[in-house]
């Protein structure tokens, strides 16, 4: 009993470091497996559980609603969202995909790639798409808030400092990749909170966990490509012809928008996919509707249900 215990461990915690993917061939975007998780009754939340397998908060409520965020319910199951299909765009440098709130990163020379949960510029402080790099890296980096920030803030009742110095208190954490795009006002970088990520939390910067931007900090060069996207819907014809359409919730306009249910704008390439004869466009209509942020497999003729998820852990 001990060793199946200590074994378990051992598989429990090197799946919570499991942050690289293999990368697949040029003309495969399905990376990774799901999970499935039994909540222990240890008063864990729901952030605590995302954090431990490198994913975001909303992004375990996008393919477990109805979990409490708080106190998710001892002895429920959980899916664990770590399959995924890749951005359709150029395999280079750093990607980040807002509406699914999470960052790729492509190391030179290096056949895998490494996905972090992000969080992102809240409603009214969008994280703009772009194609830039980075011009600076910047350890234990001070914080001055742009006049928006501060008018923002204002707004709200509070006073902003002029700066706020390295250390503890700093909400950009310990380490900042500064993005080359505008005035430089844009920034990958971490956080002195424990909560967040996978979130539209911030001023409009990128943000990471500690753990996640100290690795991709030492990771990358200054220079490198980044390019922002904003993909709701992703989808992949494999090489076995299996083909998948992966749905998360668009990003909101307006306070009133309910992410669930406004409208996605489909590209003319996705509504050709859509379309083919070999999807089965109810399936589709489905996970459309659903937003699981989970890979469904459409194929005309074959079962939606998820291929991944093994027993549970």
């Amino acid at each position: 009993m001990k060793t199946l215990l200590l074994s378990s461990l051992f598989f429990f915690f090197s799946l919570a470091r499991a942050a690289d993917y293999p990368l697949p061939a040029a003309d495969s975007r399905l990376i990774g497996e799901n999970q499935l998780y039994t909540v222990p009754d240890d008063g864990r939340s729901l952030e605590s559980i995302a954090a431990h397998f490198q994913t975001g908060l909303l992004g375990m409520l996008e393919a477990n609603p109805g979990t409490d965020p708080w106190l998710p319910k001892a002895g429920s199951k959980l899916v664990i969202p770590t399959q995924m299909l890749l951005p359709d765009t150029k395999r280079e440098g750093i990607v980040v995909n807002v509406a699914e709130l999470r960052l790729y990163y492509y190391p030179k020379d290096e056949d895998k790639v490494v996905v972090y949960p992000i969080g992102i510029g809240q409603l009214g402080a969008n994280t703009p798409a772009m194609v830039t790099r980075i011009s600076q890296k910047i350890p234990n980096p001070s914080w001055t808030p742009t006049p928006n920030i501060r008018k923002r803030y204002a707004a709200e009742g509070k006073t902003l400092p002029t700066t706020i110095p390295a250390g503890p208190d700093n909400p950009m954490g310990l380490y900042a990749l500064r993005l080359a795009y505008g005035k430089g006002h844009y920034l990958i970088h971490g956080t002195n909170a424990d909560f967040g990520i996978g979130m539209r939390v911030s001023s409009g910067c990128i943000r990471l966990r500690p753990d996640d931007i100290e690795n991709l900090f030492n990771s990358v060069p200054e220079g490198t490509r980044v390019q922002i996207i904003n993909q709701p819907v992703k989808y992949a014809t494999e090489p076995d012809g299996k083909r998948y359409i992966e749905v998360h919730q668009p990003l909101s306009h307006r306070e009133k928008d309910d992410p669930q249910t406004m409208p996605i704008a489909l590209t003319a390439q996705t509504k050709k996919f859509v379309g083919s004869a070999l999807s089965d466009s109810q399936v589709i209509k489905e996970a459309l509707k659903r937003r699981a942020g989970l890979p469904v497999l459409v194929n005309k003729g074959e079962t939606s249900a998820s291929e991944s998820v093994p027993e549970a852990l």
